[in-house]
């Protein structure tokens, strides 16, 4: 899994650059853990409407570094996550929770230091009544996620790298880090970036 620490370590922005500007998730993201990161294969899950069963039934599929998946037929502010959900899924060793919906009881949340990211925050409850499905493609933010597809979460949001491309795209991530590690020393010495990445003659081209 030391693939998995090293697209937490670049991020969300870096592993977006790195695959051409792809694979972010565009909704607004609610990190509900400050300063938390994750990275791992994504373990989707398709609920009813405002409906969580399948969140208890993923929990017992679900393997250490995962990251869940939770989404429903249409995003709404029902709650899909709570404090003991989330200490089961500690428990199983997730990677993280990423909730098109709803999360309550965020204090102890935190407390329980899980990652989670959600689209709201709300502590209307979910009814227990809905199957749904667990490892078929869902939709996030206009992006489709696969079962096995990398999600790379942290306080930028969240950005998913097909899983076809995960080799690619961290050899480019790891490249993008050593060259910007590189233009960080010139620009502490002084340097610009509108020099050192050729938008001076840009500008002064078009005046």
């Amino acid at each position: 899994m030391s693939s998995m620490s090293d697209f937490a370590r670049y991020g969300v922005a870096t592993v977006h650059e790195a695959m051409g500007r792809r694979g972010i998730i565009a909704i607004p993201l609610i990190q509900i853990v400050p300063g938390s990161r994750a990275a791992g294969p994504a373990r989707t899950v398709r609920c009813g409407q405002n409906d969580n069963l399948m969140v208890h039934a993923a929990l017992s599929k679900v393997l250490p570094g995962e990251i869940l998946v939770l989404t429903m037929p249409e995003p709404a502010p029902v709650s899909l996550v709570g404090e003991l959900i989330a200490i089961q899924a500690a428990y199983r060793h997730v990677a993280a929770i990423l909730v098109d919906a709803a999360v309550r009881d965020v204090e102890e949340l935190v407390t329980i230091g899980l990652p989670i990211w959600a689209r709201w925050i709300r502590a209307s409850g979910a009814t227990k009544d809905s199957v749904g499905s667990i490892n078929e493609t869902v939709t996030v933010g206009e992006i489709k996620i696969n079962p096995g597809d990398i999600v790379v979460l942290d306080a930028d949001g969240g950005v998913v790298v097909p899983a076809a491309d995960q080799e690619a795209a961290l050899k480019s991530a790891a490249q993008r880090v050593a060259n910007e590690d590189e233009a960080r020393e010139r620009y502490r010495s002084g340097s610009l970036t509108y020099d050192l990445q050729g938008l001076r003659a840009k500008v002064e081209r078009s005046t």
